[in-house]
């Protein structure tokens, strides 16, 4: 039978005096041992307001007093011993319904929260307007990876269950993300790949991230040469480089802020149009580079991963350049990534790689005085 919309309910949760039978919009859910189990697809037709509404009341009981847990097990399994639970779970928290997340770290601090954690997930925090109760490490393991549990007071008014179900899962891919310190080029490919862009909404652009809302016009040279220089200025660079067409950013104080998922209409033909344009304007050809379609809310983003290049292969050369708002189709542009923005490599330091590479194949070690 179809379920419902929540609206239609007048109390989308219910529970008996015990806590031991719930209904999850209709939807019939038993206490196990680590406390209720629903299934993700419960959570859409629960209203939080509800939820809080019922914990607050088993509490005043003395009955329930555990945590509403979420598994995509098997119904006839969800509630049995050993069975797999998401990271993000459910409680009442000084009488206030509360998000809770565990997640696996290599960082570990005696008294209080790595600040880069909390400084990773703050702006997930900020706009879902949560409120830190509690973040400490699981004293029960002995060696990394560290066990972390995080509790965030979650405002109930017109959002369900599913709503900050989905916050406590981006807070868990980022943290996990950056499990052995921040994030990196190879852990925000990851989280496109896996459709989580929403993850990366606040984060700051850098030397290895750039977004882009709208593709590159590829109908023309300009276009071209600019996804060349984009690429080849993360393939000069040490770290190489992440991007991503569909996402836009805005500028803050100290520099580029991802601010949403803008996607793009799907058209899996542009990944072969790209690789064109880049085999055309890029040389040599950069190493592992990746070029996909990514396909998200109905449409779709464009993710170009660019890794680290071997010292040998650089400097990476763009046919064409853009000079004052004119293409210079028989120009040669060279240039590299530093921090958000894009340099032009210096003649000097061209020289002095030819010169380096001239040295290397006469078998030099220093270079020539005469």
């Amino acid at each position: 039978m179809a379920l419902k919309p929540a609206a239609a309910y007048r109390n989308t949760i219910r529970a008996d005096p015990e806590g031991v039978v719930w209904w999850f919009a209709g939807r019939v859910r038993r206490l196990s041992d680590d406390g209720v189990v629903v299934h993700p697809n419960d959570l859409a037709s629960c209203r939080a307001a509800d939820l809080q509404r019922v914990l607050r009341q088993l509490e005043e009981a003395g009955g329930f007093n555990g945590a509403v847990l979420v598994s995509a097990t098997d119904e006839g399994y969800m509630a049995e011993d050993g069975a797999p639970v998401a990271p993000v779970s459910f409680s009442l928290h000084g009488g206030h319904l509360a998000l809770d997340i565990v997640y696996a770290s290599d960082d570990y601090e005696d008294d209080g929260v790595p600040t880069h954690h909390a400084t990773l997930v703050q702006p997930v925090v900020a706009r879902s307007a949560l409120t830190v109760l509690d973040w400490s490490v699981d004293e029960n393991y002995a060696s990394p990876p560290w066990l972390w549990h995080a509790s965030f007071r979650c405002p109930t008014r017109g959002r369900s269950l599913l709503d900050l179900f989905d916050v406590g899962t981006e807070m868990v891919l980022l943290l996990e993300a950056a499990a052995s310190g921040e994030l990196t080029r190879e852990s925000v490919a990851g989280l496109v790949r896996g459709g989580h862009l929403s993850a990366l909404v606040g984060q700051p652009e850098g030397h290895w991230l750039d977004v882009k809302t709208q593709h590159y016009d590829l109908s023309g040279p300009a276009g071209r040469i600019s996804l060349a220089q984009s690429v080849s200025r993360f393939a000069n660079a040490e770290d190489g480089g992440v991007v991503v067409v569909g996402m836009s950013a805005k500028r803050v104080a100290g520099g580029e802020e991802i601010r949403g998922v803008t996607p793009l209409p799907l058209d899996a033909r542009m990944v072969r149009r790209y690789h064109q344009a880049l085999d055309e304007r890029v040389f040599p050809p950069v190493y592992g580079l990746t070029v996909e379609h990514v396909t998200v809310n109905g449409g779709m983003v464009m993710l170009i991963d660019v890794p680290p290049q071997p010292e040998e292969l650089k400097p990476f050369l763009v046919h064409g350049a853009i000079i004052d708002g004119r293409v210079e189709g028989t120009f040669i542009s060279i240039v590299r990534r530093r921090g958000e923005a894009s340099i032009p490599i210096t003649a000097p330091m061209i020289h002095a790689q030819l010169a380096a590479g001239r040295a290397l194949l006469r078998g030099d070690t220093q270079p020539d005085a005469t």
